[in-house]
């Protein structure tokens, strides 16, 4: 039906929508679109496809779209790139889009890898030397004078007193401290290994790659 029409002569006739809704007035037709302005102060603009008109009876031009359908789809400020012009674009575009090209960026990762190292501890045994007393009980033999009485019968003898002095020896038994050291096991060290788990903190430079683009033509 839009083929018939003659576009000139829609210019400021009525524009209607489905359920003969108002879209206000046709304000001009260009790049396959239909320029409709509805409102004084809070104007409508909207900019449909002329193959979005259903008729024209010389005074209202008809659309098979709704209101809402017109503020979603076609509400805007200026004429939208015509349909051709519009594919061109798209096929431009599908054009550029499938040529791509892949730059991978590489980074570097820290890989943290343990290794046993060996030490050694040294434990050492020194002389403490330190003094004991000991009280050591000795006993001793010790002379002593004790005069009596001449015991039995025969107090008359035939020995005559000395005239010189003469020594009697008395053996006498005393005990002596003899002191030997022998070694004994006082008490044991016991030297235990046990592992011991600590947090350490690695800090490294790493690089990475980045990305900037540099336009040419500026």
């Amino acid at each position: 039906m839009s083929s018939n029409i003659d576009w000139n002569d829609v210019v400021k006739k009525e524009a209607r929508g489905l359920n003969d809704e108002d879209f206000g007035e046709v304000q001009g037709v260009s790049n396959g679109y239909v320029f409709v302005q509805k409102g004084i102060i809070n104007k409508e603009r909207f900019f449909i496809p002329q193959d979005k008109v259903e008729s024209y009876d010389g005074d209202v031009l008809r659309f098979s779209i709704s209101h809402d359908e017109a503020l979603s789809k076609y509400q805007g400020d200026s004429y939208p790139t015509s349909p051709s012009s519009q594919a061109k674009s798209d096929q431009l575009s599908n054009t550029l889009e499938s040529e791509e090209t892949t730059i991978p960026l590489t980074e570097e990762k820290l890989d943290v890898a343990k290794r046993v190292e060996e030490s050694q501890t040294t434990i050492t045994k020194e002389p403490v030397t330190e003094t004991k007393t000991l009280e050591v009980p000795v006993v001793h033999e010790e002379v002593s004078i004790e005069r009596r009485t001449p015991t039995g019968h025969q107090t008359y003898t035939d020995q005559k007193p000395i005239t010189s002095e003469e020594d009697i020896e008395i053996p006498l038994k005393s005990e002596e401290v003899e002191v030997s050291k022998t070694p004994y096991v006082k008490e044991e060290v016991v030297v235990k290994k046990k592992p011991v788990t600590e947090t350490r903190e690695v800090t490294e430079e790493v690089t990475s790659e980045k990305v900037n683009v540099s336009d040419s033509n500026v």
